[in-house]
């Protein structure tokens, strides 16, 4: 795989690393881990342990070379400053940038619903069966919620990143906790556990969309490219290098070691047991060993990760919503008062999270289904789609990483449709 070369290093050097780069990987850490590692673990180990030990080996490249080139699509736009939407207008024409920015939204806006859902339940569940209180009216509950955090977010970008720097250190440390907490409960029989080269291949096949979806950190890539635009200006490719590239290794130690340590503590039986009952991986630890570290623990990973995810999900659906509408009221040769816009974006996504959120409709299997695929054309197919067609991105083409980055997202969507078809 590429490596970056001494050029790049060496504009690098010019601004070394520093708190702001530090607060970047954490929020871009934050946005990846959210309700999907619960689940990760239990779809991941479902096979056997050598199939997640392949995953572990890929997961790390395609996760980097994949947002990496999305944040060089962000980078490529004549106007510096431009978000996502913007670029992929300037690049594609207005028709194919209005489609593709109508994805963008719907790959990510479904995950934001699923989030409110998530955080409402998880708060209910913790204050009935940790705290013994009673049930606030989930109406009321959903509400102060999703405005708590919508509050956040409205304050502005650096109380955001602060909050989610705040939020990712106990997430860190907690994750880093219950994986060595389980090692006692290591079972190394499943080291012994050969599957076929057919199992071997149809569980890489059909595990690396869930991959995708934990490791997924695409709707902050836009505001995280702008971002290192406004503060590195020519040299924001190379800086946006190094934190996704410290990202991509820091989500791939801690992650995948908590989702190795619960299956190594899980026989496939007991793995196939949670999917069947829906619980969550710490949910099923739970109730099968009684433990109170887990059982307190268990709520605080959901709540810290959900609430985390959500931000960097925000980021992406408002600057999808916002772009659908600045251009169809362009279209329409209206005045465009972006102040007005994102009033209405922010009124959307508080009263669309409310209402999903106060029905609690079990969507997440469906939702991962549908948004699965629009979010790999994103991440994955766009950008080497783009380094073929766009002059000002041709200067990536002929690397062995975008064969591997085509590769891996051609295989993700085949396995999302097949399992959607199959639903």
């Amino acid at each position: 795989m590429q490596t970056i070369t001494a050029t790049n290093t060496e504009k690098t050097e010019k601004y070394p690393w520093s708190s702001h780069d530090s607060t970047w990987m954490l929020s871009l850490f934050g946005t990846a881990v959210g309700a999907g590692i619960l689940f990760l673990p239990i779809n991941a180990g479902l096979n056997g342990f050598w199939p997640l030990i392949a995953l572990t080996l890929i997961v790390g490249p395609m996760t980097f070379f994949s947002h990496r080139a999305l944040a060089r699509f962000v980078l490529s736009s004549k106007k510096p400053g431009s978000n996502i939407t913007e670029v992929v207008e300037e690049h594609f024409g207005k028709t194919a940038g209005k489609f593709i920015t109508l994805l963008y939204f719907f790959a990510i806006f479904p995950i934001v619903l699923i989030y409110a859902v998530g955080i409402t339940n998880t708060v209910d569940s913790f204050m009935v069966n940790q705290l013994g209180f009673s049930s606030i009216p989930r109406v009321v509950l959903s509400l102060m919620l999703i405005l708590g955090m919508m509050s956040v977010m409205l304050a502005g970008e650096k109380l955001m990143l602060k909050a989610t720097q705040f939020l990712v250190y106990p997430l860190v440390f907690i994750l880093l906790f219950m994986s060595v907490y389980l090692i006692p409960e290591w079972n190394m029989s499943a080291l012994q556990q050969t599957p076929s080269a057919t199992g071997f291949i149809s569980t890489l096949w059909i595990s690396i969309p869930v991959l995708i979806f934990s490791f997924n950190h695409s709707p902050a890539i836009s505001s995280f490219s702008m971002a290192q635009s406004r503060k590195y200006a020519k040299d924001a490719e190379q800086k946006t290098n190094q934190i996704l590239f410290r990202t991509a290794g820091m989500l791939l130690g801690f992650v995948m070691f908590f989702v190795i340590s619960c299956v190594l503590s899980l026989n496939p039986t007991e793995l196939a047991e949670a999917k069947t009952q829906n619980l969550s991986v710490l949910s099923y630890l739970a109730n099968k060993h009684e433990s109170p570290f887990i059982s307190i623990l268990g709520p605080i990973v959901a709540f810290v990760a959900i609430v985390s995810s959500f931000f960097g999900h925000y980021l992406g659906a408002r600057e999808g919503l916002n772009g659908i509408i600045v251009s169809q009221l362009e279209s329409m040769e209206r005045k465009v008062d972006i102040k007005k816009v994102n009033q209405f974006t922010v009124l959307f996504v508080i009263v669309t999270c409310w209402i999903v959120a106060s029905i609690n409709p079990s969507i997440l299997g469906m939702i991962e289904s549908l948004g699965g695929p629009v979010i790999a054309l994103i991440l994955f197919i766009m950008p080497m789609y783009a380094i073929k067609k766009v002059p000002a991105m041709q200067k990536y083409a002929g690397h062995k990483s975008n064969v591997f980055v085509t590769l891996m997202g051609m295989v993700a969507i085949s396995a999302i449709l097949y399992g959607f078809v199959s639903f």
